[in-house]
């Protein structure tokens, strides 16, 4: 009976986990979102627990190194450890590959071309796409580079890049020619970077390089809070709905929201210096 008794309190704990173990999650969670160094009535008071308990927990937690306490101040934070372990899983994280299955997801609920771009020498870059099934699409070259201002993508990436990246780039496009009249002035363009920064996404807005063609980006960002990679939706000039509060820019925006989360963002993006 002694040995039933141990195999079914085993298969037990096998099925529902450590209660303890997830309390003290519950408490390193509390601290990660408090961003700064709490003290214990603070912590608890998150954690919805006693003081007494949750300085049990944090005792134990100091001991494995996850959470350092400052012996002037009385404040908890998160230790050298824990540190650690949020290193090595953001350096183990694939940005490309999850952004890959984030547009696809896209794709599938709202029946668009979707599309991942990032950063390289020269710009944007598109570095895959996924096919709706519709029959009249756009078709997106993977490998190529993006205007920063007469595509959804560049705009996004103009909006949060630094200054001192994008400003040369910015000049030498306000001498092209085929740039819409609208944006043909520096005071044009940092308007519309404030707009994009503003509402959290770039719509062309009949503006794109390529006639007919419409298209929606918005922002990725990373545990530094830094514009990573871009989300994007393209369509055929009057049947991609890009109203604000439309479906599409609803989509647009959830998925690239948890992506950044997923890659460690925290708080607001960082505003280009």
């Amino acid at each position: 009976m002694e040995f039933l008794g141990a195999m079914m309190t085993e298969d037990l704990e096998g099925k529902h986990g450590v209660q303890s173990l997830e309390i003290g999650m519950g408490i390193l969670r509390v601290m990660a979102n408090g961003q700064r160094s709490m003290m214990l009535k603070d912590i608890a008071a998150a954690a919805e627990m006693p003081a007494s308990k949750a300085h049990r927990y944090l005792v134990s937690l100091i001991r494995a190194g996850l959470v350092d306490q400052d012996p002037m101040t009385s404040r908890y934070d998160l230790g050298t450890f824990a540190l650690n372990l949020g290193l090595v899983a953001l350096d183990r994280l694939d940005r490309v590959r999850l952004g890959l299955s984030a547009i696809t997801e896209m794709r599938d609920e709202i029946n668009q071309t979707t599309a991942l771009a990032v950063w390289a020498e020269n710009g944007p870059v598109v570095v895959r796409w996924e096919r709706p099934r519709r029959p009249i699409t756009v078709n997106v070259i993977t490998g190529s580079t993006l205007d920063l201002l007469m595509s959804a993508a560049g705009r996004v990436f103009a909006a949060w890049m630094p200054k001192k990246i994008i400003a040369p780039m910015l000049a030498v496009e306000l001498k092209n020619p085929r740039l819409p009249p609208a944006l043909k002035s520096k005071a044009a363009v940092d308007a519309l970077l404030a707009a994009v920064r503003a509402q959290g996404y770039a719509a062309t807005n009949g503006q794109h390089k390529v006639a007919g063609v419409e298209a929606l980006a918005a922002p990725v960002f990373n545990f530094k809070n830094e514009i990573t990679m871009a989300v994007l939706v393209v369509g055929v000039q009057g049947m991609l709905d890009i109203r604000p509060e439309g479906a599409v820019v609803d989509c647009l925006k959830r998925h690239a929201a948890a992506l950044s989360l997923r890659l460690g963002a925290t708080g607001e993006a960082k505003v280009p210096a």
